[in-house]
């Protein structure tokens, strides 16, 4: 172990946990597992043998070890507020998984209290992280299709398993915070935060108590429009496009691609079609590596110094140009703004009484 990397636990065993963000975390030279908690205590034991770090039996026992410097929560959604909280009480830096909460009042309560006690909070939005969006945002800013005129993106599903969490309300299920939340940040993260929330509609599949699909659409004050699209009953459908006044951008694996796939950036105009060369790239280390390098520079300042003997005597890292744009407490609230926006946007159409 290296005294510079970030000691994390994990509060809980989810399947997504154990499948993406644990062996992540294990292998990424910026962290390294330490813990792992479960209200099971065999399943804890299980979990945490696979990677030779601490089994855990309950959340809070985690949030007293001493040496866990942060958390990853991957829990139910409409678990994330308490545990957050919880975390941040115990001087615990946060990586939880999206949407952060289902409510921008809690999500702006709880960024405010990280940035009151210093702390980082992140929400594990990965796919900001990958080089391919840095490449379109390269080719907008260098005028490749012109004048921006609209974005469409789309991330769909195909129908889950009936005992799925996602399907119970209690627990923040519903397609709008599992999958509408990728094209509402694709659309955040090259149009900008005043989008404004012009109409949207959250349908529910039959025998259903969430919503299991839905539609949007944005507009920034200039008039470019953002159609969104969500659904957990669809084909995979992961994609953007952003149209302008000479041509277009597409992006058909747009946020979950995995770390050996190389990219496919289309840009297609009157007088090309070509693919725009991007190689593959490793979201998931980058998404735990900007984490890493946040609380980095965050525990220089609330240490008083400019980064020399932060943990471990190096210097702290200097955050990217524009990754606070890119995942900062900023972006985190906005989008939780559009999200309730877009719910409510939705039960005005919907008629009284209608599911």
């Amino acid at each position: 172990m290296s005294d510079a990397e970030l000691r994390i636990g994990v509060l809980g065993c989810s399947a997504f946990a154990r499948r993406r963000m644990l062996p992540a975390i294990s292998a990424a030279p910026a962290t390294e597992l330490v813990a792992v908690a479960s209200r099971d205590g065999a399943r804890a034991v299980e979990t945490a043998r696979q990677y030779g770090c601490r089994p855990v039996t309950g959340y809070a026992e985690l949030l007293a070890l001493e040496e866990v410097e942060a958390v990853y929560v991957p829990l139910p959604a409409a678990l994330h507020a308490r545990w957050v909280e919880a975390a941040l009480c115990a001087g615990k830096h946060v990586l939880a998984e999206k949407p952060l909460t289902t409510d921008r009042a809690r999500t702006a309560e709880l960024l405010a209290l990280a940035r009151e006690r210093g702390l980082v909070l992140r929400e594990n939005v990965m796919f900001v992280h990958h080089r391919q969006h840095e490449a379109v945002r390269a080719a907008l800013a260098e005028g490749a299709i012109g004048e921006p005129r609209a974005l469409h993106a789309a991330f769909a599903i195909p129908r889950l398993d009936d005992s799925d969490i996602r399907y119970d309300p209690a627990l923040g299920g519903g397609a709008l915070w599992d999958v509408g939340v990728y094209p509402v940040r694709a659309a955040l993260h090259f149009l900008g935060p005043d989008l404004r929330v012009a109409g949207a509609v959250l349908s529910h599949g039959a025998g259903r108590r969430v919503d299991t699909s839905g539609a949007a659409v944005l507009h920034t004050p200039e008039g470019v429009t953002a159609q969104l699209t969500f659904g957990l009953d669809h084909p995979y459908v992961a994609m953007y496009e952003l149209w302008g006044s000479e041509g277009r951008l597409t992006v058909e694996r747009a946020y979950t691609p995995p770390a050996d796939f190389r990219p496919r950036v289309r840009l297609r105009r009157a007088d090309r079609d070509e693919e725009l060369p991007v190689e593959c790239d490793d979201q998931v280390t980058n998404t735990l590596t900007a984490f890493a390098r946040a609380v980095t520079a965050v525990t220089a300042v609330r240490d008083g110094g400019d980064g020399g003997g932060v943990r471990g005597g190096g210097d702290a890292p200097e955050a990217p140009e524009g990754e606070e744009a890119v995942a900062g407490p900023a972006v985190v609230l906005r989008q939780a703004e559009l999200l309730d926006e877009i719910r409510e946007a939705a039960a005005e159409r919907t008629p009284a009484g209608a599911s």
